[in-house]
């Protein structure tokens, strides 16, 4: 059974979403990444694992649900800190962010019997998960992070590589005011959702 792994930050004001301030305040923009991160570690907790590890940089809150293990983040570049993420894992593994609230249970349910790797671009060029069904941090080393063509070079880093690649749903990341609206329509039932709405009546954000 697959290891699922979440990178996260913790939700601090300052630290996280700094894209969505404006229109949100520092304190709005890190209530909307604890309550993406909390829809995203249920959405975890409730997938088929053999072990659910948080990588976090930070100290875990109330937000953390039961079932966790959690390890610190390494220092370093993104890539650094996604490779060594795969370091914990002794078998298959499925990594993803806190960005996409819109994940579901059904969508981190990966079968390695076909593939040696998983790839779930994002509309904005990155990805928003990875699978693998041996880790090997060499795959991530070196990929250029937070660019347009960051899911293609992963992407063609796997195939390079001789792994045979199932694609996953293509997902939007929450980065910009934009972005947290389109996707909490998808998911209104959220917690993510429900706070987009109070954040967005509190600042006027919507109002013409």
């Amino acid at each position: 059974m697959t290891t699922l792994l979440v990178i996260a930050k913790e939700p601090r004001p300052g630290r996280v979403k700094t894209r969505l301030t404006p229109p949100f305040s520092p304190a709005q923009a890190a209530a909307l990444a604890e309550a993406s991160l909390a829809d995203t570690l249920d959405a975890v907790a409730a997938a088929p694992a053999a072990r659910r590890v948080l990588v976090l940089d930070g100290d875990p809150g109330p937000w953390l649900p039961p079932g966790f293990d959690v390890v610190p983040q390494c220092a370093g570049g993104l890539d650094e800190r996604l490779a060594d993420a795969f370091a914990h894992c002794s078998g298959p593994a499925l990594l993803i962010g806190m960005d996409t609230p819109q994940v579901t249970p059904a969508l981190l349910t990966v079968d390695f019997a076909e593939c040696d790797a998983y790839f779930g671009a994002a509309e904005d060029g990155g990805f928003w998960a990875l699978g693998l069904a041996a880790p090997d941090p060499a795959l991530l080393r070196g990929v250029p992070m937070s660019t347009p063509e960051t899911g293609a070079v992963q992407r063609r880093r796997l195939v390079a590589a001789g792994l045979r690649v199932g694609d996953l749903p293509r997902l939007r990341d929450v980065d910009t005011a934009a972005d947290a609206a389109a996707v909490a329509a998808l998911v209104p039932h959220g917690r993510f959702a429900a706070l987009l709405a109070r954040c967005t009546a509190h600042s006027g954000t919507g109002r013409r």
